[in-house]
């Protein structure tokens, strides 16, 4: 099932407009879940860490640091970084354009509300929605089929 950018609401609850574009919610996904992201100049993603998961970061435009387990990485355009289980991550766009980035996280936890332990929390987040993976079948894209 085909899934686009403008198909997916954007998560800004940890920052920068992320969006899981194929997951267990939109296309029945068994393994794993990914999507792309944006960051402005100044933007960052809150430090976090997945206890499931690995996850695969792709940077497409811009540049960026990821700090695993506070190390600074310098990444850019067809750069790539594998963030191993367990592991505390930060996501800053330090540069001066727009990073557009593909992300991939694999295996999925046992339940969605597992797989996303948050370790700072981004001003003004309880003001944003919560948008979870989702269990398969629920609301999928294009219809809901």
């Amino acid at each position: 099932m085909k899934v686009t950018w403008d198909d997916v609401t954007p998560n800004r609850r940890r920052g920068g407009d992320v969006r899981v574009l194929l997951s267990p919610r939109t296309v029945d996904a068994a393994s794993g879940f990914g999507g792309a992201l944006t960051l402005e100049p100044g933007e960052y993603i809150c430090e976090h860490y997945h206890p499931y998961s690995e996850e695969f970061i792709h940077v497409v435009r811009g540049s960026l640091v990821m700090r695993v387990d506070g190390a600074p990485e310098r990444l850019g355009p067809g750069d790539a970084l594998m963030v191993p289980i367990g592991v505390r991550h930060r996501m800053e766009n330090d540069g001066g354009e727009q990073a557009y980035v593909i992300f991939h996280l694999s295996p999925l936890a046992p339940r969605p509300e597992l797989g996303h332990v948050d370790l700072e929390t981004l001003p003004g987040a309880q003001d944003q929605p919560h948008l979870p993976v989702g269990a398969p079948g629920e609301g999928r894209a294009n219809g809901g089929r």
